[in-house]
């Protein structure tokens, strides 16, 4: 492949994708019935590269990239480890998880063991258990629990709650879903493990961070160049869990 065709996402790793270059822009005509707003949106999903390398490369969705792109930061994937994703659908983290973590054994490289959990469907992930179910259920961290049976290196957590437009009330909901990740990782992990979670711009609150600098070596946050630039998520990244 011509690397003078590629920019983007690169892997470090070597394992994942590039994104392609910039090309000629897709204007979406506004059918009848179709509300302005799907159309707009209809046209950046066919302009977005991340979009179109995704499906080339059979990822579950765009935001595969993300995760890519901050663990290729951040460096905590590795062959052997066992992974928890929250809020997993529709699997492009489980995915890059499986490919990092070695979970189909391929190799000689240790196996890791992925668990992604959420209440929509998934198809299959070959290398990754999945279950649909809400983590917000009370009997959703003792599942996780039977399946991992053992400790996990990396609770990961995509939840997100559907947008009021409200700023202050979607800030409110995120927080709540990332403190009872939170309480899940503080549970499961390992020492020296990786807890990392979606936030909304306008950073985490300070109980929050307050108990990841405790129990946490390095906590930091970070936007990876795939998610959108006109979106407030942003992530929180914490490492060496100090059990």
């Amino acid at each position: 492949m011509d690397k003078s065709t590629r920019k983007g996402a690169t892997t470090g790793k070597g394992r994942g994708a590039q994104v392609t270059s910039n090309k000629l822009s897709t204007r979406v005509k506004t059918a009848k019935g179709r509300k302005i707003s799907s159309t707009l949106w209809l046209q950046r999903q066919l302009n977005d590269p991340y979009v179109s390398e995704a499906r080339k490369l059979g990822y579950k969705s765009r935001a595969a990239f993300k995760i890519a792109e901050l663990d290729d930061r951040f460096d905590f994937l590795k062959p052997g480890m066992r992974v928890v994703d929250l809020g997993a659908a529709p699997g492009g983290w489980s995915q890059i998880a499986v490919e990092r973590t070695n979970a189909l054994g391929s190799g000689k490289q240790k196996q890791g063991f992925v668990v992604g959990m959420d209440l929509q469907e998934m198809e299959t992930i070959p290398g990754a258990t999945l279950i649909t179910h809400d983590f917000m259920e009370p009997d959703a961290p003792d599942i996780l629990k039977r399946i991992l049976n053992g400790q996990a290196n990396v609770v990961l957590s995509d939840m997100a709650s559907p947008s009021t437009g409200h700023s202050a009330t979607d800030h409110m909901r995120i927080i709540g879903l990332l403190e009872v990740a939170l309480y899940f990782a503080q549970d499961v992990l390992a020492p020296g493990g990786v807890f990392l979670g979606k936030v909304l711009r306008g950073g985490t609150e300070n109980d929050i961070l307050t108990l990841l600098k405790r129990d946490f070596s390095t906590v930091k946050h970070a936007k990876p160049p795939a998610s959108r630039s006109d979106s407030a998520e942003s992530y929180v990244i914490a490492i060496g869990f100090r059990g």
